[in-house]
């Protein structure tokens, strides 16, 4: 029998609304017990004084790189990644070569994960064939061979009335439309937020209103066809009032947003670092701290990292054109940390908002350390400081912005089933 004790930490449950000291107790990869003091003399004892015990973190938008560009990422290293930063399940988009636009795609996606994450993998099947935005995909197919939600993450929808048909058959399907919000039109060669900082850096604007254009529409044709609307990696205050005014009047929308985005703005694009180039670029101070607030009063429901790993080379170029994206798994946690030490969230909700949110939104198992739920169980330092180097880390590309830096909070150990499978001092436990 495979039991194991975590003792003496402080249980951050969000599902049970438990935030206090306990025992936590992992038998058959299952939680058994959570409780004072719990007697366990079989059972593998770890101390857990000092750190958090919490649900195993959950991404709901990522990208593995798997199939067909697995020289930037695939998914056993980003499963290890992932296990490494916390997170016990990943969900990733469906931008890969072939496009995850058909159950086989699915299937092997899933059947990779099964073999090489140590994180539970989620596939998000795209919204249209190819992403092109024109044909929609076989949505019940997909559904049935594994897909969680459809996206063309990545590109927009650009055409309203594919737009309707995708949310009109998502509710067939019974799962969310996950959108990149983004007018391409507003949008053209814009590399950096439109505004001073574009201006004085001389590099091409993407203004905030391109994001607001897009998720306005999206709204009003999600509250037609009573649809779950999901708008990815929200990044501007404009959007935000959008999705607060539609929730008001019961408009079915869930909304994440990114540590990047939640902490960086674009004075961070300066110094022309293309790790610090997004899709949606880094924005204003204005629209960063409204991204907060609206985490913090729940308008946006989630943090997702939307780990994008680019090669090397592909980054080492001109700003203008290098691919958008940055890596985020083993940085997330102590990147959103700064939300709790500036008083703006308790740590019980900072875990609701990494876990418990994204696998109700996905209509997944997580989020919980209720009696009976999978073992999936991340515990965590939020004192420890560490200085991130990404080359000693699982992904298999280096395109961060934390590249360096000194970062407090970090991961000391997470459970999949009850498995170890990521330990600060022995790494990453798979196969």
């Amino acid at each position: 029998m495979n039991r194991i004790l975590l003792r003496g930490g402080r249980l951050l449950d969000p599902a049970g609304e438990r935030d206090g000291p306990g025992d936590v107790l992992i038998e058959n990869g299952r939680i058994a017990a959570v409780d004072a003091d719990i007697r366990a003399d079989d059972a593998e004892v770890i101390d857990a004084a000092g750190r958090w015990v919490a649900p195993g973190f959950v991404d709901l938008h990522t990208h593995l790189r798997e199939p067909g560009h697995e020289y930037k990422e695939d998914i056993a290293s980003g499963g290890r990644a992932a296990v490494a930063g916390g997170f016990t399940a990943v969900a990733c988009m469906a931008n890969t070569n072939p496009v995850n636009d058909d159950p086989s795609v699915t299937d092997y996606i899933l059947d990779r994960g099964h073999q090489d994450s140590p994180a539970r993998v989620y596939p998000i099947a795209a919204a249209t064939r190819g992403l092109r935005g024109e044909i929609m995909t076989e949505m019940d197919a997909l559904v049935r061979a594994g897909a969680v939600a459809f996206s063309d993450d990545g590109a927009t929808i650009m055409d309203s009335g594919v737009m309707r048909r995708v949310l009109e058959y998502s509710r067939l399907a019974g799962v969310p439309i996950v959108v990149h919000a983004e007018d391409r039109t507003l949008v053209g060669n814009g590399v950096v937020n439109e505004g001073a900082v574009s201006t004085r850096i001389g590099l091409p604007g993407n203004p905030a209103i391109a994001e607001a254009v897009m998720v306005a529409r999206d709204l009003m044709l999600a509250e037609l066809t009573g649809a779950h609307l999901h708008v990815a990696h929200v990044s501007t205050a404009g959007a935000v009032d959008l999705i607060r005014a539609a929730r008001g009047r019961g408009v079915h929308v869930t909304a994440e947003v990114t540590p990047h985005h939640l902490v960086l703005t674009d004075e961070a694009t300066a110094g022309y670092d293309t790790n610090t180039k997004v899709a949606p670029p880094l924005r204003s101070l204005a629209d960063r701290n409204a991204c907060r607030a609206a985490l913090c009063e729940g308008t946006l429901d989630a943090i997702a990292t939307d780990h994008a790993p680019h090669a090397e080379h592909e980054k080492d170029v001109e700003f203008t054109a290098a691919p958008p994206g940055l890596i985020g798994f083993e940085t997330a946690f102590a990147v959103v940390l700064d939300l709790v030490r500036s008083g703006e969230l308790e740590p019980l909700e900072l875990v609701r908002r990494l876990s418990t949110e994204p696998a109700r939104i996905l209509g997944q198992l997580g989020g919980s350390l209720a009696v009976d739920a999978p073992a999936d169980v991340v515990v965590l330092d939020p004192a420890a400081e560490w200085t991130y180097d990404p080359a000693k880390g699982y992904s298999k590309s280096r395109n961060s912005p934390w590249s360096g830096k000194t970062l407090t909070g970090r991961v000391i150990a997470t459970f999949v089933a009850g498995r170890l499978v990521y330990s600060e001092e022995r790494g990453v436990l798979f196969p």
